[in-house]
């Protein structure tokens, strides 16, 4: 998903140096969106494993 991301703001950055405005302002809001989604899934993910831990093996 980040490297949705980081795609979608090179094309944005490429837009904008052409010169096309909407599609730039667009590539960049999609981009914004899918970084923030990484971003809290990402959290959501290390908080998960800090509280979770490593368990002891079971005993058989």
């Amino acid at each position: 998903m980040l490297g949705w991301a980081i795609t979608f703001f090179i094309i944005a950055i490429i837009a904008a140096a052409l010169g096309f405005g909407g599609i730039a302002g667009s590539a960049v809001s999609i981009a914004q969106i899918l970084f923030v989604i990484f971003l809290i899934l990402f959290l959501i993910s290390l908080v998960w494993h800090l509280v979770a831990g490593r368990r002891p093996p079971p005993v058989l």
